[in-house]
């Protein structure tokens, strides 16, 4: 019985140990992040997860002005502006400019932007 409290109370011991040691390395970790560049880095974290707003009518309204088929361009467009934030400068081609734009396919394996 006495073997069997000691092992208990190791464990615990253990346990405890771990905890101030995890709880050790994760001020670390945050006061390493507010250390380097301050609020910086917080802010470039930030912007990489929630993208630039776009006005996806008016950037689709420059793209498909000189499109013969103004109602399907229109539609194809807003549908990759919503999902990608960005539609390429000029009315046709310059997809480098946003490559999620360009990247983006139909179920025939065509292109889906215009």
């Amino acid at each position: 019985m006495k073997l069997f409290a000691v092992f208990v109370l190791v464990i615990l011991f253990l346990q405890a140990l771990a905890v101030v040691e995890a709880s050790t390395m994760i001020n670390n970790a945050s006061n390493n992040l507010a250390n380097r560049d301050g609020a910086s880095d917080v802010l470039d974290i930030h912007k990489k997860h929630h993208p630039q707003k776009i006005y996806c009518s008016q950037a689709c309204n420059r793209r498909c002005k000189e499109s013969s088929r103004k109602n399907m361009c229109h539609r194809a467009c807003r549908t990759c502006c919503k999902r990608c934030h960005c539609v390429p400068p000029g009315t046709y081609g310059n997809k480098q400019a946003c490559p999620c734009y360009a990247s983006l396919r139909t179920h025939g394996n065509r292109p889906k932007c215009p």
